[in-house]
């Protein structure tokens, strides 16, 4: 990029930000489907088995297309440099595990993805690391849970699955006061809607199968840091040995290509349904960031730039109404992840009942009847149509 100018929009970045990187005459990057790299003589092999994260050395170490996915997201998220993994807990895992060792603690908060939890709850203990959960709309609670062995401060904004925010700056300032490095799980919001390295945190970590990707067609992962931390974290993903595959590198590549406009979209269709959720009578409450009535719309409107593709509700009648309302709907589809060109539902309690107790859900504020609504590019009156439709049916059943 030409420092003489101002930096381009995120719309004109995902196009243009890996260029410098392309050593072909093709448009678009070629998928580069190999395991290993030829060197030309002894100096030059030497060269690529010893220079961290080289490119065309061994597809586990790094790849021609992972270089060029990760100059553009470490342009949209404002960091020095980008990792890829092969899934969004594949970055989350190895990021952690190379932050932290035996004797460490790590405060997390008591809302994050159920297998990000599971980390902390079963694993690190398992190698004398402890973690403290707490809750992450209360600042003064994570600073009061802070020790002297704190190595590491995980936040996850907004929360999967209940939208529950982290205020990003506040806890940055009080980590960087300590020496203590933050993460933060972007997954929910993208770069496009919020920047957590502007606001001060160290590592931003994604799930590039949801809205990265795009089109839910891939597993990949993404950590975006500095250079220092980087090459710290890349030692021990080439240990764990998460590899995104070269095709899958090239689809992540594929949809960040169309990441701006796709995010402009449904971030407009979300609030529109949002909003018209909240008028109907069959909806005991809705959650989403952009909403006036969310209780930390304020935060939301400092730290972030749209609402994000997901909105969360409440169907009133119980699990069963919840149940009966999502296998009525004709046009979301009734799966798993998000941030996709189609929409997708979940009934949370039901996905989440063979992996949580009564009470872990609880905990995480998932009541039996709430739903998890990512929303796609469908034409927000047809959605509405099909909602309506579905709410309908659920009315007539009791």
């Amino acid at each position: 990029m030409n420092p003489d100018h101002p930096p381009w929009h995120a719309d004109t970045r995902v196009l243009h930000d890996d260029a410098a990187l392309a050593d072909e005459a093709s448009v678009v990057a070629p998928i580069h489907y190999s395991a290993t790299f030829r060197a030309r003589d002894a100096a030059e092999f030497a060269d690529m088995a010893n220079r961290a994260r080289h490119p065309a050395f061994y597809t586990r170490y790094g790849n021609p297309l992972h270089e060029r996915v990760a100059a553009i997201l470490a342009g949209l998220e404002g960091t020095e440099t980008a990792l890829l993994t092969g899934s969004g807990m594949g970055a989350i895992s190895t990021t952690v595990l190379a932050l932290v060792s035996a004797g460490d603690h790590v405060v997390a908060q008591t809302r994050h993805y159920m297998s990000t939890a599971k980390l902390f709850d079963e694993v690190l203990p398992r190698f004398g690391a402890s973690a403290t959960l707490v809750e992450q709309s209360d600042v003064d609670a994570i600073r009061a849970a802070i020790r002297p062995n704190t190595r590491l401060i995980m936040l996850e904004t907004p929360a999967n699955p209940t939208l529950v925010l982290t205020d990003l700056a506040a806890v940055a300032a009080l980590a960087r006061e300590r020496g203590i490095t933050t993460v933060c799980d972007n997954t929910f919001a993208s770069p496009l809607n919020q920047q957590p390295h502007a606001l001060g945190v160290d590592v931003v970590v994604h799930s590039a199968t949801k809205i990265l990707g795009g089109h839910h067609d891939l597993t990949a992962g993404a950590i975006c840091c500095s250079k220092e931390l980087a090459e710290k974290i890349w030692r021990m993903h080439i240990t764990l040995g998460s590899v995104l595959s070269p095709m899958d590198a090239w689809l992540l590549l594929r949809g960040l290509r169309t990441l701006a406009v796709r995010v402009e979209r449904i971030n407009a269709n979300a609030l529109a349904l949002a909003r018209w959720l909240e008028t109907q009578p069959q909806v005991e409450r809705v959650h989403y960031p952009g909403l006036e009535s969310h209780p930390q719309h304020a935060l939301a409107k400092r730290q972030m730039k749209g609402g994000g593709p997901v909105i969360a509700f409440a169907v009133k009648g119980g699990y069963e109404a919840t149940s009966r309302f999502v296998a009525a709907l004709e046009l979301p589809t009734h799966a798993v992840s998000l941030g996709g060109v189609e929409s997708l539902i979940v009934h949370t309690a039901a996905m989440w009942a063979g992996t949580m107790n009564e009470a872990q859900m609880k905990a995480a504020g998932i009541p039996p009847n709430f739903v998890r609504f990512s929303v796609g590019l469908e034409h927000p009156d047809d959605l509405k149509r099909d909602l309506a439709n579905a709410l309908a049916q659920t009315e007539t059943a009791r």
